[in-house]
């Protein structure tokens, strides 16, 4: 019932605007602090998780799957990860602000959001997380309010648009293919 309201309501749609504002300035101000100033390194953060990874009550690393992703993979591609962090959040903060690819937008900063809990950082990313999670599971009702009222009907008449193999009919996403016709599935 909350999820067809979230998905449905124009007055969810509102509330899910302001939310998604609010997300946009903290991903675009995070993301444009580390362009902007241009000295963003990320190999002290990482060193530092790897060094004092999450442990639970006994004491064991909770997350030993991803110390060694930060290990083998992050750490010695720092320079990699120096420029998909800032360039990452503040492209998160950008789709959420124009409502543009909203959910993959909210998807992408999840994401990011369980990187830095499974490193260990709390900060806001709790409450950037349950924000996260209501927008995207709003779906394209978060971006109503955007350029996604714009961008995904043309995506579903351009991209999602299919050949026949074998025929020149085409097929919509509202059909099915049976015996080399479009067959519609409402």
């Amino acid at each position: 019932m909350l999820v067809n309201w979230l998905r449905q309501s124009k007055t969810a749609s509102g509330i899910l605007t302001v939310l998604r504002l609010y997300l946009s300035y903290v991903w675009l101000t995070a993301g444009w602090h580390k362009l902007s100033s241009g000295d963003f390194d990320a190999s002290g953060f990482l060193k530092g998780a790897i060094a004092n990874p999450v442990k639970g009550p006994d004491g064991a690393v909770v997350f030993g799957w991803y110390v060694d992703f930060l290990k083998h993979v992050a750490l010695p591609n720092a320079h990699i990860f120096n420029t998909i962090i800032p360039l990452g959040e503040f492209l998160v903060g950008l789709g959420l602000l124009l409502g543009c690819l909203t959910t993959a937008a909210m998807f992408f900063g999840l994401l990011m959001n369980f990187s830095y809990l499974f490193a260990g950082t709390i900060s806001s990313n709790p409450l950037d997380i349950l924000l996260g999670v209501i927008i995207l599971f709003a779906g394209a009702n978060a971006g109503r309010v955007g350029l996604d009222g714009w961008i995904k009907p043309f995506i579903r008449k351009t991209v999602l648009k299919r050949k026949v193999k074998g025929n020149n009919q085409t097929v919509k996403d509202n059909q099915s293919v049976i015996d080399n016709k479009p067959v519609n599935l409402n």
